[in-house]
């Protein structure tokens, strides 16, 4: 029987194990920025698999923005650079969670790299 759009939660799930499996093959000791997207709000997170540690993270809730639309996203974006800057972090990798890059979650990543993070 061919797959119909009604396993969105599991596609999403096998997209971002591809993703986790390509970072661990990789193994190069990098930190992944985490992003997690709902309906309302956005999540981001910086975290090394090494040490299994949250090294720094943000969101449209801590930051106080109404909603998790393009504009808080970008604020987001570069709230968690300048977190992880100050931490002395530049280089990272980028785990999109499964999400399709576009929107939401290419906002986001375009103003952590202007902010100076590089992946």
């Amino acid at each position: 029987m061919k797959r119909v759009n009604l396993n969105r939660k599991q596609n999403r799930k096998d997209r971002h194990l591809k993703t986790l499996r390509k970072y661990r093959t990789i193994d190069n000791g990098l930190p992944r920025l985490i992003v997690t997207k709902t309906n309302g709000h956005i999540y981001a997170q910086l975290i090394d698999d090494e040490k299994n540690i949250t090294i720094v993270s943000s969101s449209s809730l801590q930051l106080k923005l109404k909603n998790g639309n393009k504009e808080s996203c970008a604020k987001v974006g570069e709230d968690i650079a300048k977190k992880a800057i100050a931490k002395k972090i530049k280089k990272i990798n980028f785990d999109r969670g499964g999400s399709k890059y576009h929107g939401r979650i290419s906002t986001l990543a375009d103003a952590a790299r202007k902010a100076g993070l590089e992946f």
